[in-house]
């Protein structure tokens, strides 16, 4: 972390740990919340906190407006003022976990708070682990420094909110309990961030070994894949916007029913935008197939899903196309130059742009004459 912080590590419950595994928490002593971050911050930011709230609170001392009404027996040192010159004194938010339930903040089950809560706009519901709360205090000034952007770029509010959904989120739910389904979920995924930094730690029955180097790859785990998001998210998916919004203005030049689009690029992450787009464009009827190019040169024929994460399509293509493949599926379709088309119907293949054109065409064509029955 930053130059001006030093710390020693403190055994905390396993409850308190991203992945709910005994491990170990720098109590960290510090005199206001680091102005220069350097490359290990969003590690840190990730890695070191708990799902306590307090523990945002006691390693950072600039969350005290948050959380000192609820947590005053803690005695949090107020924050520095503009300009004031940071002091060398251990703070007293160094102090250990509570031992008993009697000691513990009396106020801590009633944290509640989310981004929505605390950002004006925001639509994330989730409620905030130390993560997600750490990452609202000091995510735009990390983001920036590590993207070398200013804090007044107008992309900044985008990326940061993109960041959290597609990675912060996912640890304050699962450090809150919070099921990622409704009901019995369908198969269990035991990969994800909170659960692989939970199989860095050592065997119960295992020799002792150094926690501090088990600690040490889970930030080097968390801080790159943090990282590798951000970079994804400012060089690939950002960029795309223009070319899905071009694509948006431009489908009726291509078909004249404006329910097909047209990438002029393949690989373009389209799925995020197009549903942005269409509520900001107000675009009827809903767009219900894209297309492009893929890296051997033929042309696919993408089914816009009905959510963004959603596997169930707007429309799929027709039923007796799917599975087949070359041959078959042109003899089937009528349509020459087939490639494919997925057993679920989603996505299909063409060697032509014009081909393809015609699967999402005839598609729609037999939807419409269904409707029409």
């Amino acid at each position: 972390m930053a130059a001006s912080i030093r710390s020693t590590c403190t055994k905390v419950p396993a409850s308190n740990m991203v992945g709910g595994a005994t491990a170990r928490l720098p109590a960290i002593k510090m005199a206001a919340p680091p102005a220069v971050f350097d490359g290990r911050l969003p590690a840190a930011m990730m890695g070191v906190a708990g799902s306590d709230p307090r523990s945002c609170a006691r390693c950072l001392p600039g969350f005290r407006p948050l959380v000192s009404a609820a947590c005053s027996s803690w005695r949090f040192p107020p924050p520095p003022g503009p300009g004031s010159a940071p002091t060398t004194a251990t703070s007293t938010a160094t102090r250990r976990w509570p031992a008993s339930s009697s000691d513990s903040c009396p106020s801590f089950r009633s944290f509640t708070e989310t981004m929505s809560s605390l950002r004006s706009g925001s639509r994330h519901q989730t409620r905030l682990s130390s993560a997600g709360l750490v990452y609202f205090h000091f995510g735009n000034r990390v983001l920036a420094q590590s993207l070398g952007m200013e804090l007044s770029d107008p992309a900044l509010p985008t990326l940061l909110d993109k960041v959290y959904e597609n990675f912060v989120e996912e640890i304050d739910a699962i450090d809150n309990g919070i099921p990622h389904c409704d009901g019995e979920s369908r198969y269990v995924i035991n990969t994800h961030l909170s659960a692989r930094v939970a199989n860095l730690n050592p065997l119960w029955n295992a020799a002792p070994q150094d926690p501090e180097a088990a600690f040490a790859m889970a930030m080097e785990l968390v801080g790159g894949e943090f990282l590798d998001r951000l970079n994804y998210y400012h060089t690939s998916w950002l960029p795309a916007r223009g070319l899905v919004k071009e694509a948006i203005q431009e489908r009726r030049e291509e078909d004249e029913s404006g329910e097909i689009m047209v990438l002029k690029q393949g690989g373009c992450p389209w799925k995020e935008h197009l549903f942005e787009l269409e509520k900001e464009l107000k675009i009827e009827p809903p767009i219900k197939f894209i297309l492009y190019m893929d890296l051997q040169g033929h042309w696919r024929v993408q089914c816009v899903p009905e959510t963004p994460k959603s596997f169930r399509s707007r429309l799929p293509l027709p039923e007796d196309w799917r599975g087949l493949r070359d041959t078959d599926l042109s003899t089937r379709s009528r349509i020459a130059g087939c490639v494919f088309v997925h057993a679920t119907g989603f996505i299909g293949g063409n060697i032509s742009k014009e081909g393809a054109l015609q699967m999402a065409r005839n598609t729609l064509t037999q939807a419409g004459k269904v409707e029409g029955l």
